[in-house]
């Protein structure tokens, strides 16, 4: 979460709860969750209720006129502090890509990293992170998950870093600090004790290069470049407090002692992990100034603060990506760098957008109107269409919040519907109160949102998207502040039951209740849906027909495992043209789709986020089993997150042959098989069925010595009717078949690989490795382009101090888990023949759903738990 402008840098933070929701057999929400979001509703609660105790002698008409009161130069001047906090961010991105190797061009820094935090700073929820931001934007530029997610632990510890290092030189410089109610030489012992420990830090990264918690290892970086990170994030921190400092006139603490106190209401309002730091951080500078200036200035300052701080940039930020993707557009500069950024910005930084300006909404519904707007609007309006304007406009403002969910998805159904809710809210703005500043920022949102047209082109309804926990704890704490908003506005008109009922053009309290109890029965209703609506519907296998319609699409596509799809144990999602399809099943209360979409790329899109969105509604969470890097883009714009699975082995069969002292062994294997007598040969299809028998007693045997079952999903059974759709390699011994393997290829012959091998105890020693190699010449001649050997599981995964989690647990597993599955000796099997290594990855919300869905897929593919247990 933010606080006053700070960021909450978690990695963890990317994700948007799509695996929240009910159990499907208890339809209960996820009970951690639950309980956490409640715990940070109140937090909030706490933080207004304290900060509405202290500015309990003040009234609402005093802090507007202490707001009105405040000067151009400081306003400017705090425009300045912004800017100049916003420059010192850049560094955060452009040292992190340093250290890891990555480095890019400057202004595509400058322009992510402004959008990043414009985001980050106002929203801190789910997709709204600047963690999040940052690897849908990193993703799509080639940077694998894990140096994006190095990056956000780098800007993580950057903050930190820099609040720890300004809170101890203000503590040290200023002395005796009030304000913080630490008596006499405290504050400069406090100073001095911080800057020790990040003294003792620096040290240790010269000469140890890492430092010791518990049981991990953190890698540190050079000293220099850890004075870098402090320098940069003590002139942001330090920016930031000043554009707040220049608010406040007349304040009589000092700057250093001032941004001491900055520092550490951002640090409480980050580990408050309320969005925005709403009510956390206000409570800080009101107890801590509340004492030293009137308290209705330090209100109107912290108003004021929050619109230069958060909305003037995010503003600017959806001014800038929606002239960068108009420019694009209009020219036709498809290759322009700032463009691509400009335009995968737009969606996050407008529907933010939207999500601030239906907090106005809101907001603007329970305060009185500007002083005379109402007795000149009696003299054109009906009392009648008043009162409606005001009510329906807080309507609108949460039905623009529901709206911004979509927008920040780039579902076309949300841009159609914001379009048309924009010129009603303007409308019904000039009929409230002619509240010409709400119109005009509502006016800006319609014209950007038209600007960025191309960029809202997932298809998808509206109707169908259910709000997760998070978004749902947003709106609560949407509706707490608006709440709170309420009883300080009209802390001095006495609760009556008939403030119910009253109409009249100067009785705004019960205009305001009115509007707070509409926006509340609404948001309980969405909430209610959201929690309560899930689908208990699941699909089953595909049937014949959709079996054929996916038989189409496979020939015509170049990938070979999306001939699994036609093995008939999985169920098939087509796109609505019906030229793409997932295909997926169901375990526990992971929906797991296996591979990328099958079919032309254009489809799939929206056949992904169809997926996520009907795993969500159904009270589960999606989940992309072994997809490719060159597609992470598509799964990080859904809101999930990549963790790495193993590597892909590949054959580029132009280029091989078996010339050369490397290729030795092989052809050793070869000369071997001609002398135990082995003959290789190609079964075609429409013989298959023919020799099914004989295929049938290998596989039993097979299966017999090696004391396993059928696995699944991602591994074809011994299905007749799913061998007889393609040849089988076969070797023979005597006339009898040995051994066999069923080759998957499509219609396009780009790829070729093989699925089940399988040999019987006749077979002799290295019969397998000569029906590959015999096999691997054939496609060459034939013309193929590569063979795939499958995938080879928790390959590549690193066990280095600086990786992971994930990674270090993986690789543990990589080195000591083969009493369950040969790890180790099917990555050193399919090294024999040289291959090109390519990731493949997970897909998945963050947190613990990764481990949470590897243990379904595991349970999914080994047909329960008892192949678990077993083999």
């Amino acid at each position: 979460m933010i606080a006053a402008g700070k960021r909450q840098l978690d990695p963890v933070g990317m994700r948007d709860d799509h695996e929240l929701g009910p159990e499907p057999a208890s339809r209960r929400p996820h009970l951690r969750t639950a309980l956490t979001a409640l715990a940070v509703l109140a937090v909030a609660a706490a933080g207004w209720f304290a900060a509405t105790r202290l500015a309990n002698e003040i009234s609402y008409d005093e802090v507007m006129e202490a707001l009105r009161a405040t000067p151009l130069w400081a306003i400017g001047a705090a425009l300045g502090m912004t800017g100049a906090s916003f420059l010192a961010l850049t560094f955060y991105d452009r040292a992190a890509l340093a250290w890891i190797g990555r480095p890019m061009p400057s202004p595509t820094i400058m322009l992510a990293s402004f959008c990043a935090y414009a985001v980050g700073n106002t929203a801190g929820f789910g997709p709204l992170t600047a963690g999040a931001i940052r690897y849908r934007f990193y993703t799509p530029h080639g940077l694998e998950p894990e140096e994006v997610a190095r990056i956000i632990a780098f800007v993580t510890a950057t903050f930190g870093l820099g609040l720890a290092a300004t809170t101890g030189l203000g503590l040290l410089i200023a002395g005796d600090i009030a304000a913080l109610g630490l008596p006499g030489s405290v504050p400069r012992l406090l100073g001095i004790a911080i800057l020790a420990g990040l003294g003792l830090l620096i040290w240790l990264a010269g000469h140890q290069g890492s430092v010791q918690l518990g049981k991990t290892r953190l890698v540190l970086p050079k000293p220099r470049l850890m004075l870098g990170q402090m320098a940069a994030a003590i002139a942001d921190i330090a920016a930031a407090g000043s554009a707040l400092w220049l608010l406040l006139p007349g304040l009589d603490i000092g700057w250093t002692g001032f941004i001491a106190v900055y520092a550490v209401a951002v640090g409480l309002g980050v580990l408050s992990h309320v969005p925005a730091g709403l009510g956390v951080f206000e409570t800080v500078i009101l107890a801590a100034l509340g004492s030293r200036v009137d308290t209705e200035q330090v209100l109107g300052a912290l108003l004021l603060y929050r619109v230069i701080y958060h909305v003037v940039p995010l503003l600017l930020a959806g001014l800038v990506v929606s002239v960068l993707e108009t420019r694009r557009a209009a020219l036709a500069v498809a290759g322009s760098r700032l463009g691509k950024v400009g335009g995968r910005m737009a969606p996050p930084v407008l529907g933010t957008l939207a999500l601030v300006l239906s907090a106005m909404l809101i907001f603007s519904g329970v305060t009185p109107a500007a002083d005379g707007n109402l007795e000149l609007l009696s003299d054109l309006l009906p009392l009648p269409l008043l009162e409606g304007a005001h009510f329906l406009s807080s309507i609108l403002g949460l039905g623009l919040f529901i709206v911004a969910r979509g927008l920040v998805y780039r579902l076309d159904g949300a841009w159609w519907a914001a379009v048309a809710m924009l010129p009603v809210a303007i409308l019904l703005s000039l009929a409230k109160g002619l509240a010409l500043t709400e119109a005009c920022l509502l006016a800006s949102l319609l014209l950007l949102l038209l600007f960025s047209r191309r960029r809202f082109d997932r298809r998808s309804s509206l109707l169908h998207q259910t709000l997760t926990i998070r978004w749902l704890l947003a709106v609560g704490v949407l509706l707490l502040t608006a709440l709170t908003i309420l009883f300080f506005v009209y802390k001095d008109v006495e609760y009556a039951h008939g403030l119910w009922w009253q109409f009249e053009f100067s009785e705004e309290a019960p205009r305001s209740l009115r509007a707070m109890l509409g926006v509340g029965l609404l948001a309980g209703m969405a909430a209610a849906l959201s929690l309560l609506g899930h689908s208990r519907v699941r699909s089953g296998p595909a049937g014949p027909e959709e079996l054929a319609r996916a038989r189409t699409i496979v020939d015509a596509q170049p990938r070979t495992g999306a001939l699994l799809a036609l093995l008939g144990d999985k169920s098939l999602l087509f796109s609505d043209d019906g030229r793409a399809f997932i295909m997926y099943g169901c375990q526990g209360r992971s929906w797991i789709a296996l591979f990328d979409p099958v079919g032309p790329r254009d489809a799939w899109p929206q056949l992904v986020w169809r997926f996520v969105e009907m795993a969500r509604a159904a009270g589960g969470r999606a989940v992309f089993y072994e997809v490719a890097p060159e597609n992470l883009a598509l799964y990080a714009d859904a809101g999930l997150a990549a963790f790495k699975l193993g590597e892909d082995a590949f054959l580029d069969l132009p280029s091989f042959d078996l010339k050369g002292s490397k290729r030795a062994n092989q052809r050793n294997a070869l000369n071997r098989g001609e002398r135990d007598g082995l003959v290789f040969d190609i079964i075609p299809t429409e013989a298959v069925p023919a020799a099914m028998a004989e295929l049938q007693a290998v596989s039993d045997d097979w299966l017999e010595a090696h004391e396993v079952r059928e696995k699944r999903f991602s591994l074809g059974a011994f299905e007749p009717d799913y061998l007889a759709l393609r040849p089988v390699a076969v070797l023979r011994r005597d006339g009898a078949i040995v051994a066999f393997a069923n080759l998957m290829s499509t219609d396009l012959k780009e790829e070729i690989s093989i699925d089940l091998m399988r040999f019987s105890r006749a077979a002799p020693p290295g019969a397998m490795e000569y029906l590959l190699l015999r096999l691997i010449l054939l496609c060459k001649e034939q013309g193929y382009q590569r063979f795939n050997l499958g995938m080879a599981p928790l390959a590549g995964l690193s066990d280095s101090n600086a990786a992971s989690i994930w990674h270090r647990v993986g690789r543990a597993v990589y080195d000591h888990g083969d009493r369950f599955y040969n790890f180790s000796g099917l990555r050193a099997f399919k090294s024999k023949f040289q291959p090109r290594w390519e990731a493949r990855y997970m897909a998945v919300s963050g947190g613990i759903n990764p481990m949470l869905a590897l243990a379904d897929v595991t349970v999914l593919i080994s047909g329960g738990l008892r192949g678990v247990v077993g083999k």
